[in-house]
């Protein structure tokens, strides 16, 4: 994976970049000593590293401003992070780069039930903005599996989903506003607590922008409340593209569960092994739940129950207790983490339509025995977003390159067929050479004079989402 070269003249003024950093920065919360800026030299697409000149950690959207003041006069990047939870190289840095971590923006700000909205620092994680307000009888939709690591900073910043996005969408439908520092230190806001704010929908813009037009400090969230009750059923197969039809069938139905997940053998035994979830041993299994009131969850499952017999599943068990319930989500949560057990994988993200799920698996079936290589699979079969997970050997050479021309073609797939190359992980720097597989010049072109209006020096989050030869053209023009 090429990056950027580095500025040299950056890299010799780091003592005086770094001192200016320290003037408006609580002590401790400048990095800039090797040992202390490993941490921050990759994210979840672990293969690929890079140091930054340093790091900082501002606790407040002054003091984020005050760093993007300076950066902005020094002309150094920022790219800003997260948890680094990012699966795309979303906050990979670049060795002239300041890390931008927004953790410690971590507060509850306001809570506002009768108007249903939550506004929370970008640092908070996923599950606590559910914590805050659950005893209240409320939760926040999203549910990304990273929920206990990820920051709301990085979901908005990739539009994340979940488990749970097929009933109630994804990041965007569920995000109402946001406090943001621009690339010259400016703070402005954008929408507040109400949906569908006038004018432009720059809130629209922004969330899946990547950090390439500013640094969400503040977010005000839509809550919902609880529903009465949920109830997965986990059925198994002994096919993944009978598992896939079955999928298409409930959605052509009609039937909208709150969510519909995949898991394919290699998945299956790796969650179990590491969760003891009770999983059968098949070739493909969705976990379907539903919720509502008891009847409007018997009427549905009665219905999806009828159709996944016509597919002649090997299993089918409704769960019956919340601890039932709780452990067949558990071996799901803990899929990423169970494969990472057994084998270096890289984690790829596109979308599909739900009626192109049998052939897409089978392809990528077939395109495992020609580039040699494992893959499983666990996604949200839902709204046909897809995670296929590719098995390498990191310390063989040659294997990563096969395994990124591997998910490469997966991704052209996932386009041909009339998805998308990502449905929540984001371009980052691991499908930037392939946004013109999805998107014409001149598309490109309009999303990067977007780009120019908010980051005209091109200094936030660089060599990401566009084609790098392109990106580098405009930051050095």
């Amino acid at each position: 994976m090429h990056m950027p070269p580095s500025d040299p003249t950056i890299l010799a003024r780091k003592p005086q970049i770094v001192a200016r950093l320290q003037a408006v920065l609580p002590k401790g919360a400048v990095l800039h000593d090797p040992a202390e800026t490993r941490a921050y030299e990759c994210d979840a697409l672990a293969a690929y590293r890079c140091p930054p000149l340093c790091a900082v950690l501002p606790g407040s959207t002054d003091e984020v401003a005050a760093v993007m003041r300076i950066c902005f006069e020094e002309g150094v990047p920022v790219v800003p992070r997260g948890a680094g939870t990012s699966l795309a190289g979303g906050a990979l840095p670049t060795e002239d780069s300041v890390i931008l971590g927004v953790a410690r923006l971590n507060e509850v700000l306001e809570t506002d039930y009768d108007n249903r909205f939550i506004r929370v620092g970008a640092g908070r994680t996923n599950l606590a903005v559910t914590g805050a307000v659950e005893a209240d009888g409320f939760f926040y939709a999203p549910d990304p599996s990273s929920q206990l690591a990820c920051v709301i900073a990085g979901n908005i910043a990739m539009n994340s989903g979940g488990a749970h996005c097929l009933k109630y969408g994804v990041t965007t439908n569920n995000l109402m506003g946001v406090t943001m520092v621009m690339a010259d230190g400016e703070v402005v806001e954008f929408g507040g607590p109400h949906l569908d704010a006038g004018g432009l929908d720059v809130l629209g813009l922004i969330c899946g922008s990547e950090g390439q037009l500013g640094i969400v400090t503040e977010a005000t969230l839509r809550i919902l409340a609880k529903p009465e009750g949920a109830r997965p059923v986990l059925i198994g197969f002994d096919n993944s593209e009978v598992a896939g039809a079955c999928v298409s069938d409930i959605i052509q139905a009609g039937i909208l569960p709150v969510a519909i997940e995949f898991m394919d053998r290699v998945c299956i035994r790796a969650s179990e092994a590491h969760a003891r979830s009770g999983y059968p041993d098949c070739e493909a299994m969705l976990i379907i739940e539903v919720e509502g009131s008891e009847v409007e969850i018997t009427d549905q499952l009665e219905r999806i129950i009828a159709i996944a017999r016509r597919h002649n599943p090997i299993e089918l068990r409704e769960s019956e207790s919340e601890e039932e319930s709780a452990r067949i989500w558990l071996g799901r949560k803990s899929a990423f983490g169970a494969m990472g057990q057994i084998n270096d994988y890289m984690c790829l993200d596109g979308t599909i339509p739900v009626s192109e799920l049998p052939y897409v698996l089978r392809r990528i079936g077939e395109m495992s025995v020609e580039f040699g290589l494992d893959v499983g699979n666990v996604f949200h079969a839902g709204d046909g977003n897809m995670h296929p997970l590719i098995l390498y050997d990191a310390n063989k050479p040659g294997d990563l390159e096969k395994c990124e021309a591997f998910g490469a073609e997966i991704l052209k797939l996932c386009v041909e067929v009339g998805g998308c190359l990502t449905g929540e992980h984001g371009v980052g720097v691991e499908k930037r050479e392939l946004m013109h597989t999805q998107f014409t010049d001149p598309d490109i072109e309009a999303q990067m004079r977007l780009k120019d209006v908010f980051d005209p020096g091109w200094l936030l989050n660089p060599a990401k989402v566009f084609p790098l030869e392109a990106s580098r053209a405009r930051r050095s023009g």
